[in-house]
């Protein structure tokens, strides 16, 4: 389980690849801690790019539950974009689709959290 991460403006994408199950939940929340703690000091937007996560848990989603909590009373927002058929599956049974915004692209996403992040996206491709 890895997590890459790249921003744009001020939305910061979060690219895990893998799994995230109870094996490795507590490293998948470790590794977004510094990006949480970053918006929770100025207000900016996480993008979880789901296009290379093959699988999440409830522990997993719980992670996710937690990195929300400590970032919107902040000003920041938390979206998930690109999920893959099996996640987007179990985001919809666990009903997160109505607790976060999924957006269909990366660029959808961008365009929902912020203009200059979709135009420093754009800018890039």
């Amino acid at each position: 389980m890895q997590v890459g991460a790249t921003r744009f403006a001020d939305v910061m994408v979060l690219r895990p690849i893998g799994r995230v199950d109870h094996s490795n939940a507590e490293v998948f929340a470790n590794a977004l801690t510094p990006h949480v703690m970053g918006c929770k000091r100025g207000g900016d937007a996480l993008l979880f790019d789901l296009s290379q996560l093959e699988y999440i848990s409830s522990a997993g989603l719980r992670v996710l539950m937690l990195v929300s909590k400590n970032v919107t009373p902040n000003g920041g927002k938390v979206a998930l974009a690109q999920p893959q058929r099996v996640v987007s599956e179990i985001l919809e049974i666990s009903r997160f689709k109505y607790i976060f915004p999924i957006h269909a692209t990366l660029a959808a996403g961008l365009a929902a959290l912020s203009a200059d992040a979709a135009a420093a996206h754009a800018a890039q491709s």
